[in-house]
């Protein structure tokens, strides 16, 4: 499979890595990958470098999505909704994954669930961190200790932008309000904080239910960006926060080591007290 993208370089200057990038489209969303090229790296090995784990990440994203997607018609996921699938005759991938989000589903007191208010089995609230874990299993099999992961929002690093050093990748949140602006950007990769996701009402989230979890003075929140060490907790605490309002961000925060930033209905900000400190020091 090859990369549907001509790689992008960032960077310069004979000491400062440079940055080549590639993206695709898969999930609804597109999806990027940043490797930072050392240098004395010859070009063509950089390329090759590049081109490799673009193609191994895009045929795990495809194959997920031909499986769990509800937008394409011939997945196992619509087969399930159309009742032309049990579960327990489903993949193995889909079971465990299932298995998985029922298990969020319980730590989170309902917020997550894996389950639509009509009973369909919608993994969407968590198939694409798992989509994005398993990439980044793949990238460091590949022996990349160095890249940055992006899914519609929600990244995953490893090491550095420059190698060798303790710099963090930098991860901008949108601001909701103006989607060409950012409210900030989260510095990744030090202090056990690898992963960062976002869930917002303008993100696709048809997959996020209140479920009555709310009470009448909570006003919920337009948009949760978590911070975290790996990228199913921070991608299934988003999505349980926007679902939960109020009393599942404070369930998050003192049962999970996680930073979080909360856009309010009515624009006022959330945040952690080790966010503030880690997006300023960023």
């Amino acid at each position: 499979m090859q990369p549907t993208s001509k790689p992008r370089e960032t960077g310069g200057g004979s000491s400062e890595p440079r940055l080549r990038s590639r993206t695709f489209t898969s999930m609804g969303t597109v999806v990027s990958i940043a490797i930072p090229t050392a240098p004395g790296m010859a070009p063509q090995a950089a390329v090759e470098e590049l081109e490799a784990a673009t193609a191994v990440v895009e045929q795990l994203f495809t194959g997920l999505d031909r499986t769990f997607s509800l937008y394409r018609p011939d997945s196992e996921a619509s087969a399930m909704a159309r009742g032309e699938l049990a579960l327990r005759d489903a993949s193995v991938d889909m079971r465990r994954l299932y298995v998985e989000a029922v298990d969020w589903r319980s730590l989170t007191a309902g917020a997550f669930t894996a389950e639509r208010p009509d009973g369909v089995v919608d993994l969407a609230g968590i198939v694409k961190g798992h989509a994005i874990r398993e990439a980044g299993t793949s990238l460091l099999a590949l022996g990349l200790q160095d890249w940055c992961l992006n899914a519609g929002g929600d990244v995953l690093v490893a090491g550095s932008p420059t190698p060798g050093t303790a710099r963090p990748w930098l991860a901008g949140i949108i601001d909701p309000e103006d989607r060409t602006t950012l409210l900030t950007a989260f510095p990744l990769g030090s202090k056990g904080r690898h992963a960062l996701a976002t869930s917002g009402t303008s993100e696709r989230g048809h997959h996020i239910w209140s479920a009555g979890l709310k009470s009448a003075r909570d006003e919920g929140f337009r948009q949760v960006s978590v911070a975290a060490a790996e990228i199913i907790t921070a991608d299934v605490l988003a999505t349980a926060i926007m679902a939960g309002g109020a009393g599942t961000l404070a369930l998050a925060t003192s049962h999970w080591d996680v930073d979080v930033l909360a856009v309010k209905n009515d624009g006022e900000l959330l945040a952690t007290p080790g966010f503030r400190k880690l997006a300023t020091a960023g």
